[in-house]
């Protein structure tokens, strides 16, 4: 049986490996790069800006490096879309390639992108993330690893969410969501932290317990932020604690609070 349907489109300049697996009626563009033992399944196109490693699958309908959607877009303008090894794309997906950082737009390995989820434009994913149904990023959006996006959930561009985080679903992210912590509502709050993913990960119950005591005091003591930070910051001696720490220093938009 051969690998590359008869229906299928290579272009020419297209770099796809030997072992590539590809379906009737996709589409790979000049310029695309594709590692060994990727599966692009029917009706997909990957277009010429990706590079991407191997094991990667690519769904039925889906468009990987497509053209941002930005009202300004020139072509000039058009910067990588880097994507890891191990990843699952599921029907329908949608990913832009960069923009305006010459990083553009960057998937690491083993993440996990449901149905009709969308990536934006210059976005930077890191490692063994799930998308449910529809989760939606935009332009800019830093995810770190190891996050829960339920479904239909928005995040506003520029926005940060920390390692390990929960966004329960049909919430709205306007600002940053720190590590560890569960965020709901249309506006989304914090709203303790993610047990369920600390304890697959292996925090143990001190571990848990120190970082819930952390949040206590930046979020629901009345504290002022920078005071209750600066105090977490001088009796830090955790790599927990130093990433809590670390994420808020670097906030632009602001941290999502407590309610």
């Amino acid at each position: 049986m051969p690998l590359i349907h008869p229906s299928a489109i290579i272009e020419d300049g297209a770099s796809i490996h030997p072992s590539v697996r590809v379906g009737a009626f996709s589409i790979i563009e000049t310029g695309a790069v594709l590692g060994a033992d990727c599966v692009v399944e029917s009706h997909v196109r990957i277009y010429a800006q990706t590079r991407m490693g191997a094991r990667n699958t690519v769904c039925h309908g889906a468009t990987i490096g497509g053209v941002p959607q930005y009202l300004g877009y020139t072509s000039d303008q058009a910067k990588p879309l880097q994507i890891g090894d191990d990843n699952h794309f599921k029907e329908y997906v949608s990913i832009n390639h960069g923009i305006k950082e010459d990083h553009g737009t960057q998937i690491g390995s083993r993440n996990y992108l449901m149905a009709y989820s969308h990536v934006g434009h210059d976005c930077i994913l890191g490692n063994q993330n799930i998308f449910a149904n529809t989760a939606t990023l935009g332009g800019h959006v830093q995810l770190g690893d190891q996050i829960f996006l339920s479904g239909h959930v928005a995040v506003h561009q520029f926005c940060r969410i920390g390692d390990l985080a929960m966004v329960a679903g049909v919430s709205g992210v306007r600002q940053d969501v720190p590590p560890y912590a569960m965020a709901n509502g249309q506006i989304a709050r914090f709203k303790g932290l993610n047990l369920v993913g600390l304890r697959r990960a292996g925090f143990t119950q001190a571990q848990r317990s120190e970082i819930k005591h952390a949040y206590r005091q930046l979020l629901q003591s009345g504290q002022r932020i920078g005071e209750a930070l600066a105090e977490i910051k001088a009796a830090a001696d955790s790599d927990e604690m130093r990433a809590i720490v670390q994420f808020f220093e670097r906030s632009k938009r602001g941290v999502i609070s407590n309610g």
